[in-house]
């Protein structure tokens, strides 16, 4: 593989290159080290840039207007980018929600491949379809995973939302219960998909569901990606629990990306060493 345009694993800019981006209100490393670290194992003339937008509609006329091939999209904006797209692929479509944008001559086209990860995870760790599940929260990576749980054959589903206009249109389009507190329910699997526990959010440090639900629970899933371990998949590891993280759903979303942007599928073992790099940071 030749070295250019990349120095010792720093990417040459070059007026060739083609850019591909992540919005998101809390930005991480996590997305541009594992893209970045691919393009240069495949000796692409690629780079990958993280942004806080200020504005989202500008932020995608940006996409739009600069040639910008790809654009990952996480909260809070999953929905409100709905609008400023040209054509909704059927993987978002059916869910209302947005992670991935792809941008072909101008013609911006949404899809969404958190479903694909947490379909795909479901399945890896042979959750039984007849556990009773709790979700926690109602915003765009709520629908993927009710989605995916609904389309998985899992009928015994509790959604957990404060805000009832929005819990309980989530809860009867996938055919759930709702409720608004947590209180003391506990069920065979918990789910968060809000952003507790997340690093550099006002509630970094709690945990999103307590003691009593994740000692009920025989599997504990946490799609905070960031922290690797969030005080919920520590709590669960430490009482035996199966745990599925935020890390792994990162990984199967990033790559589905990566596939849709550059047309290329990295071999298992790339994929492996890029999850090591992001890692390591």
């Amino acid at each position: 593989m030749p070295a250019w345009p990349f120095n010792g694993g720093v990417p040459i800019l070059n007026k060739d290159m083609t850019m591909c981006i992540s919005l998101s209100a809390r930005p991480s490393n996590n997305g541009t080290r594992f893209h970045n670290y691919l393009y240069e194992q495949l000796g692409l003339n690629w780079i990958y840039k993280a942004f806080a937008p200020t504005n989202l509609e500008q932020a995608i006329a940006g996409v739009r207007g600069l040639g910008i091939r790809g654009c990952a999209i996480s909260m809070p904006y999953k929905e409100d980018v709905i609008a400023l797209v040209d054509e909704m692929d059927p993987s978002a479509k059916a869910i209302d929600s947005v992670n991935t944008i792809v941008n072909d001559a101008g013609h911006l086209t949404a899809y969404n491949t958190d479903y694909t990860a947490i379909e795909r995870l479901l399945e890896r760790n042979d959750v039984p379809t007849d556990s009773s599940v709790l979700l926690q929260g109602a915003g765009g990576m709520a629908k993927a995973a009710a989605a995916a749980l609904r389309d998985a054959g899992f009928g015994d589903v509790t959604i957990i939302a404060r805000n009832e206009a929005t819990g309980s249109a989530l809860a009867d389009l996938y055919g759930f219960r709702w409720r608004a507190e947590l209180g003391g329910a506990t069920a065979d699997m918990i789910i968060n998909v809000t952003p507790i526990g997340m690093a550099g959010s006002a509630e970094a440090d709690s945990q999103s569901f307590p003691a009593a639900a994740v000692e009920a629970a025989e599997v504990v899933f946490d799609v905070v990606a960031l922290p690797p371990e969030t005080p919920l998949i520590k709590a669960g590891r430490a009482a035996g629990k199966k745990v599925i993280t935020g890390a792994e759903v990162a990984t199967i979303q990033a790559l589905e990306q990566f596939v849709l942007y550059t047309g290329i599928r990295p071999t298992g073992q790339q994929v492996q060493d890029a999850e090591e790099f992001v890692r390591a940071e």
